[in-house]
């Protein structure tokens, strides 16, 4: 028989980046008294991987719980970024309410909309969070109605429109229903969860069945499969079954089975529908498969996501200085830790490339690349990536590619180069106003393509002042060619270390990345050049030495301060005949043919073909 469960609320957490939201947790981790005493806490403890605390956003979902009152809230913290949805839509099955949190200068951003419109999709409640209402600029009534707004778009049930507000400063530790509080506790916010979070429908007399909507990975247990148990109750040490994502069936028993407290996990005995729990014993166990008891006939469904929109080639690294910094550099090694990738990512795919030292990999955005570039890269990892490419298909009326919404906000100087900068790449602009404050907000349809290395120039084009965010629109019929923007690269003509001479010729003709002293090789890219064509510049050149007295003025040699590109602008930077080499210790760019000769003539060639298609 069915009922609804007083002793557990599972809520997720949504947020923009940068909106307080793990700042928040910690707050609720510290009050419910979880750590002990003498027990050292660092700020941010949710952000547990490197990378999140580096870049400031939330890249995998992570489970947390506390108890208050006799209930235990189990903590689900969501990706804050659209490329991590395939991480969104997942977690957001195991939670019964959301709680949204907003900036008080800022308000709800696009990509808290990504968020919150999977969560009102899912039929979850909400409880509004409206954070940093310390700050000096803060516009509290206005985000408040901004809120209220982005609801009344998004809400699929007349019940979510009716939202409590809370008004916090998670820094300090206290959120309150008074806008005017400037002290107190979390107590107010743990009330509020009790009161308007359901609790979860449970369902003890059927049998048991949980889909598994996390992995994690243990050197001592092994992978653990983590989910919100569906129906009935589950015990430490019984048999089950396991339905892959074919519908086959295997059988199983239950190492140990695990529920949350606070940051980490305690042994349970047993559990039931409504509890999130981590089940060890099932070694292969993929993300989305249905465990259940030998009884069940029948799987969960699986939770839909989304398809990739943008696609790049892995290759091993074939620069002259391959295996030098890497640890591993095999394509057997690179191919185990692609496909190992895809069991914990579901929003990536990764395919067999067109040889045996190349594979492609399919994802969200180049935020999605990045980050697991960067997490390989730490790892020990060596290899070589082409630059992002939209992935197109073949729709009811013709081709098709993905279109992104694109929200932009800026100096009001800034709308005008803006708007000419984007039209270039196809975009179309659907909305404009003006904030109180100076900034102009701006709404485009964009091709996701025409957004490939744009970040960089809307960056220098608005003086670091504008703030840029996507979301996925879907595919719709293809515009056709995109102008390419960046100019010419300054490739390395000969292998060598770089010399200043040399380097204080090259920057004459245009940006440099590198320094003297650095390794090169002929073919890497060097800097970027101030006209559209490549050119070879030689910076391993030294002066040549003379009997002719110098004067100072002649043998010091002035240089630029060299502007390196981050992962990030890489991607963005290359052109199709380019790849970014990535080594745990180095990031350069090289062209995909390292021999000079072999790269005219076939520049040649596809001039003559470019030429022939236009007549």
């Amino acid at each position: 028989m069915e009922f609804r469960r007083s002793d557990v609320r599972n809520i997720a957490i949504i947020a923009h980046v940068d909106h307080g939201k793990t700042t928040l947790v910690d707050a609720l981790l510290k009050q419910s008294h979880i750590f002990r005493e003498n027990e050292h806490v660092g700020t941010l403890i949710l952000d547990s991987n490197p990378l999140e605390r580096e870049k400031g956003i939330t890249i995998f979902a992570k489970n947390a719980a506390v108890d208050y009152k006799g209930v235990r809230i189990n903590i689900i913290d969501t990706p804050g970024h659209a490329d991590f949805g395939g991480e969104v839509e997942r977690v957001l099955n195991m939670a019964d309410g959301c709680l949204l949190l907003v900036d008080a200068v800022e308000g709800p951003m696009p990509q808290t909309k990504f968020v919150l419109r999977k969560a009102l999709e899912a039929g979850l409640n909400a409880i509004v969070v409206v954070n940093k209402i310390d700050r000096p600029n803060a516009r509290i009534a206005h985000v408040v109605a901004a809120t209220q707004d982005l609801f009344l778009d998004l809400a699929t049930a007349d019940h979510q429109i009716d939202f409590p507000v809370l008004y916090a400063n998670a820094r300090d530790g206290h959120a309150s229903l008074d806008p005017a509080a400037t002290s107190g506790s979390m107590e107010p916010l743990f009330n509020t969860i009790l009161e308007h979070i359901p609790g979860p429908v449970s369902d003890v007399d059927a049998p048991f069945r949980m889909l598994a909507t996390t992995l994690s990975y243990d050197t001592y247990r092994g992978r653990a499969a983590i989910g919100r148990i569906s129906e009935g109750v589950v015990k430490s040490g019984m048999s089950l079954i396991r339905f892959d994502h074919d519908g086959q069936t295997s059988q199983h028993k239950i190492a140990q089975l695990f529920g949350f407290q606070g940051l980490g996990r305690m042994e349970l005995q047993e559990a039931q529908a409504g509890d999130i729990v981590a089940i060890t014993g099932i070694p292969d166990i993929l993300i989305g498969e249905t465990l259940a008891d030998p009884a069940v006939t029948t799987p969960l469904p699986v939770v839909i996501i989304e398809e990739p929109a943008m696609q790049m080639t892995f290759r091993i690294n074939d620069s002259p200085f391959a295996g030098r910094e890497g640890q591993f550099v095999t394509s057997r090694q690179l191919r185990e830790r692609l496909y190992r990738e895809v069991e914990t990512n579901v929003a990536l795919r990764v395919e067999d490339g067109e040889s045996p030292e190349s594979f492609v990999v399919s994802g969200r955005g180049e935020l999605h690349f990045a980050i697991l570039i960067e997490t390989m890269r730490r790892e020990g990892f060596e290899f070589t990536v082409t630059r992002p490419e939209v992935i197109f298909r073949q729709g009811p009326g013709g081709l098709e590619e993905p279109f992104e919404q694109l929200y932009i906000e800026a100096p009001e100087p800034a709308t005008g180069f803006v708007i000419e900068s984007l039209s270039g790449r196809r975009a179309q602009l659907t909305g404009m106003h003006s904030d109180r404050d100076g900034d102009v907000r701006l709404e485009f349809v964009v091709p996701t393509r025409g957004l490939i290395g744009y970040r960089d120039s809307f960056i220098s084009g608005t003086s670091g002042e504008g703030i840029m965010n996507t979301e996925f629109a879907g595919y719709r019929p293809t515009v056709g060619e995109i102008a390419r923007v960046r100019n010419g690269a300054l490739v390395a003509a000969e292998t060598g270390k770089t010399l200043a001479f040399g380097i204080a010729n090259a920057q004459q003709r245009g940006i440099m990345f590198i320094d003297p002293g650095e390794e090169v090789y002929a073919g890497m890219i060097v800097g970027l050049h101030a006209k559209e064509n490549d050119l070879e510049v030689n910076v391993c050149k030294a002066k040549q030495l003379t009997n002719i007295r110098s004067s100072n003025a002649d043998i010091a040699v002035k240089l630029t301060p060299p502007q390196p590109p981050s992962l990030e602008r890489s991607l963005s930077l290359i052109s199709d005949d380019e790849m970014v080499e990535v080594t745990p210790k180095t990031i350069r760019l090289r062209k995909a043919e390292l021999n000079p000769t072999i790269r005219a003539r076939e520049a040649k060639r596809a001039k003559f073909a470019m030429a022939g298609a236009r007549s």
